[in-house]
């Protein structure tokens, strides 16, 4: 997976290499590049918003308390993880809550749409269950001290 930079330039030039030329049949010496040059040429580029250059930003904040804390790096991509699915649990909550509240839908389509998101609230849950049986796991390898660290940074 790649992670998103602030630093990265909006548009990025991709080199190829050009393929040696044949001789031709004649026999007269075709000029070929040598198989290191390259020559630029204009393929994908592609340009970031402002919007989602904040929110890369905003996530990888979020988690520098994480990274700087010092623990061991299975640790950190746990409680990054914990972090995550929490915040996914809560925007599942806000989405049945707006279900709910909707008074367009009828009986039958509210239920309906209840259902999944439920369905997949129970999946997160579960996957919150397990990287919580996952980090207690890993705790039991840290020093008191780092113990501490590591129970201080899930409850955020």
């Amino acid at each position: 997976m790649l992670s998103i930079d602030g630093n990265l330039p909006s548009r990025t030039m991709v080199p190829t290499l050009l393929e040696p030329k044949k001789a031709s049949a004649v026999g007269a010496e075709a000029q070929t590049p040598a198989l290191g040059e390259t020559k630029p040429a204009e393929g994908v580029s592609v340009t970031f918003s402002g919007a989602s250059l904040k929110a890369a930003n905003a996530e990888k904040a979020a988690n520098n308390d994480i990274e700087e804390s010092g623990l061991d790096e299975n640790v950190q991509k746990l409680l990054k993880m914990i972090r995550q699915l929490k915040q996914q649990i809560a925007e599942k909550m806000a989405e049945m809550s707006s279900i709910m509240a909707d008074k367009r839908l009828s009986p039958d389509q509210a239920q309906a749409k209840l259902g999944g998101v439920q369905a997949a609230l129970g999946g997160l849950q579960a996957a919150l269950t397990s990287a919580y049986a996952s980090l207690n796991e890993a705790m039991k390898n840290l020093s008191a001290e780092d113990a501490v660290k590591a129970a201080a940074l899930v409850a955020k």
